[in-house]
């Protein structure tokens, strides 16, 4: 038998930890027609067979791809309300609404959904797991002669995703689907071995997720953003906006921390003049790239209510539009992310408004990947 080549390993590992789009919630029963009539539209496929040589095909694209859809539908990192485990199937619920003509722009645009990592729903990072533990959960998603290196974890299973996806195709932009925010910090972390130019990550949030550690836990929805700004080597490099839930003031953080915040308050008072001033200081830094990770909570409450932990007094929709324009078209996009997005909080009215809010911010941040003003049919 003729062996793998490197890259075809590389895809066959893929698809251990992944699962078609939308399949990365363990279900047999409830859910699971929703899940496949989802999986159908996405990949053009009539059963479940066809999901599953559809998805495989969109692995084997990677290497000449443009832009990855990753999802990761895990919310074992929230601190308050969970539901944002089934950001990644609302969203992309949302994205065929908003976007009719999805699959056939993806197609020309080199856009492949690579699907969702496979959760185990009660885990988060591998740091966090006993031996015994590492070992019941790879047996169960790998089977029993698992390599005890395995990743098992949500986080820890992104993580190796992504240094995989690059590993593929250096030239890859990555846009990940969350989950609630922690998920962002296994893709800045595969990103920083594969990045030599220096660069930043500008965060639109209500909150700082600034915290060394919550409640002991090293990475969760609040400790992330600090993380990352170390990862970065401070000096302003992370940019948050839309901060106005905090027990500090901005200039504890921006002292403390050496990042750079412009408060919601700010933005009501000088509007898109905000966005300029974030770019000239991103270009005061010396930055060449940037990572947007956008949490759907920076979004005012009113617009965007089905979310863990809403705030009042937030951003408009069409700042934030703008701002993943405009820092999208003068720093070259390493990857985003829209995390946060909770379906089942709230009324069904404010799941759907919420998803296609999260919908056109995908769409705004795989244009900017990809150089484009909007992606069209």
């Amino acid at each position: 038998m003729k062996a793998p080549t490197p890259d075809s390993a590389a895809v066959s590992e893929l698809a251990r930890y992944l699962r078609p789009a939308g399949g990365g919630l363990y279900t047999v029963s409830t859910g699971r027609a929703e899940q496949l009539a989802l999986q159908r539209t996405l990949y053009g496929a009539a059963n479940e067979a066809e999901v599953d040589a559809r998805w495989r095909a969109a692995l084997a694209a990677i290497p000449t791809a443009r832009v990855a859809i990753l999802g990761i539908p895990s919310d074992c990192g929230a601190g308050l309300m969970r539901g944002a485990a089934y950001g990644p199937q609302g969203v992309r619920e949302a994205l065929l609404r908003v976007c009719p003509g999805w699959q056939g722009v993806a197609s020309r645009e080199g856009i492949v959904d690579v699907g969702d990592v496979f959760v185990i729903p009660h885990l988060l990072h591998d740091e966090m797991l006993s031996d015994g533990q590492r070992r019941t959960a790879a047996a169960a998603l790998y089977g029993a002669a698992a390599a005890p290196d395995l990743p098992v974890a949500p986080l820890s299973i992104a993580e190796r995703v992504v240094d995989r996806l690059l590993a593929l195709n250096p030239k890859l932009r990555v846009f990940v689907l969350g989950g609630d925010h922690s998920v962002a910090w296994p893709v800045v972390a595969a990103l920083a071995r594969h990045t030599r130019e220096p660069w930043a990550i500008v965060h639109p949030d209500a909150h700082t997720d600034l915290l060394p550690e919550r409640l002991g836990v090293k990475y969760c929805f609040a400790t992330w953003a600090y993380h990352a700004n170390e990862l970065l080597g401070r000096g302003g490099r992370l940019v948050q906006i839309g901060i106005r839930a905090s027990g500090r003031d901005k200039a504890h953080w921006e002292s403390t921390l050496g990042v750079r915040q412009f408060w919601a308050d700010e933005v009501r008072a000088r509007g898109e003049g905000v966005i300029d001033e974030v770019l000239a200081h991103l270009r005061a830094v010396g930055v060449r790239r940037v990572y947007l990770s956008n949490d759907i909570d920076a979004t005012d409450a009113a617009a965007a209510p089905a979310t863990g932990a809403p705030a009042a007094d937030g951003l408009p929709v069409a700042f934030v539009r703008a701002l993943i324009g405009r820092v999208g078209a003068e720093f070259p996009l390493l990857g985003a992310d829209v995390v946060e997005v909770a379906p089942p909080l709230g009324p069904p009215d404010d799941a759907r408004r919420t998803a296609d809010v999260g919908a056109w911010y995908m769409l705004d941040s795989i244009a900017a990947m990809l150089g484009v003003a909007a992606l069209t049919p």
